[in-house]
């Protein structure tokens, strides 16, 4: 590694760029003002690894999840300012209730994450129970808009923020077997772009393929040959950095995370 020559930041029109640094010089690339960052479904997968990032590079990060343990390793592994509560983004009465929590103790996130989502167990749909069905679309749709509920109101008395909705490669494409996943996925991106067209100028709201990851949900479709795709600590060091970059230029834009 180099020497770190102290090298400062200059910043205009929210570019930062390295000033008097010597070539190959290493450049603090730890924020001067953190964003807030809020993650559904914080405690496995690509939460938890997009959790250890941003956190990483110094930015606050609020989550929830559904695992009282998990949480609470959460909770030990980053400490205050950062904070994990129990919440089922499928419960609007949960999401209200962290919702007045943070809003009061952290004030309104600068980046929404809604990538908290379950798919069904691979079959054809007629042979996927209503319940099963219904949990699918709770999590991944009305999971999604309880959280924009809650939350976006206070970016909007502020015009300003970014959020990001997760669909999926099944949200503009298909596959057989996962129908209730890439309805819902679908409903994503087109909820999404409507939504964009509602935010006042200086915010956006995106929605947002992840790509193909190893993790546990692509494990119940593809098996063993998940292992083949990148895991989601490897896939948050691409990912955190793009999603970071996100702003009112990318308003209602479908967006891909680069491969």
């Amino acid at each position: 590694m180099g020497k770190d020559f102290g090298c400062w930041q200059s910043r205009s029109k929210g570019i930062s760029t390295p000033v008097g640094c010597p070539p190959n010089s290493v450049v603090n690339l730890r924020p001067s003002t953190p964003k807030l960052v809020l993650i559904t479904g914080a405690t496995r997968g690509l939460g938890r690894a997009m959790t250890g990032k941003f956190a990483e590079l110094g930015h606050i990060v609020v989550g929830c999840g559904r695992s009282r343990n998990e949480i609470a390793t959460l909770a030990r592994q980053f400490p205050k300012p950062h904070d994990f509560e129990i919440v089922d983004v499928s419960s609007d009465s949960q999401v209200g209730v962290w919702a007045a929590r943070l809003l009061s103790s952290h004030g309104p996130p600068d980046l929404i994450l809604n990538n908290a989502a379950v798919v069904n167990r691979n079959a054809p749909l007629w042979k996927v129970s209503a319940d099963e069905f219904s949990s699918v679309m709770d999590v991944n749709i009305k999971g999604t808009a309880n959280v924009i509920r809650h939350f976006v109101p206070s970016m909007i008395e502020r015009k300003r923020g970014v959020i990001v909705n997760f669909s999926s490669g099944w949200g503009r494409s298909v596959s057989p077997e996962v129908a209730p996943y890439c309805a819902s996925k679908w409903a994503v991106e087109g909820l999404t772009r409507a939504l964009a067209d509602e935010l006042p100028s200086g915010m956006a709201a995106v929605p947002l393929n992840p790509g193909v990851i190893d993790t546990e949900m692509l494990r119940s479709c593809f098996g063993a040959a998940a292992a083949s795709y990148p895991n989601p600590g490897e896939w948050a060091g691409r990912a955190v950095p793009f999603l970071l970059k996100i702003g009112a230029k990318d308003n209602g834009k479908p967006l891909s995370v680069p491969g």
